[in-house]
């Protein structure tokens, strides 16, 4: 983790045509992303370069967090790239790149997200970002191998 940047990576035991599936079919990608005891409540999902995902994401505290996810590249099934932020009037966009490498019949997935500045960063950093982003991996991980 070095500059405005954190990349997790995590080793998934399934094929990764299994694992591209979870991040673009509109009915998998709610029911594993984000952090453990979080939920997504959908309003908009459209999984394609130029499409989005707005959604509400809740804690297990019950606070609502606006997620919006601008799809700017999808490479099936190795790549997606989005840009993460609050939804309409958020100008602080970070920028995600996701990655899958097959390894055997497992998949190498890399998640590097970009923060706009390095303020932004220190304080997702500071609030548990990593590992909230850890177990996100492992409920795709565990999504996947159900799959």
């Amino acid at each position: 983790m070095t500059g405005r940047s954190i990349t997790l990576s995590r080793l998934i035991g399934a094929p990764v045509a299994k694992v591209w599936r979870c991040w673009t079919d509109p009915a998998l990608l709610p029911q594993w992303f984000g952090p453990e005891g979080f939920s997504c409540q959908t309003h908009d999902i459209d999984l394609r370069a130029g499409g989005h995902w707005l959604f509400d994401m809740t804690g297990p505290d019950g606070k609502v967090w606006p997620n919006r996810h601008r799809y700017t590249r999808m490479e099936p099934p190795n790549r997606v790239d989005f840009l993460l932020d609050a939804g309409a009037g958020d100008e602080a966009a970070s920028e995600v790149v996701v990655t899958l490498t097959a390894e055997g019949n497992a998949t190498r997935i890399r998640y590097q997200m970009t923060f706009p500045t390095l303020a932004a960063r220190s304080m997702a950093v500071g609030f548990g970002a990593v590992d909230l982003g850890h177990q996100t991996l492992a409920k795709l991980s565990a999504m996947a191998q159900s799959q």
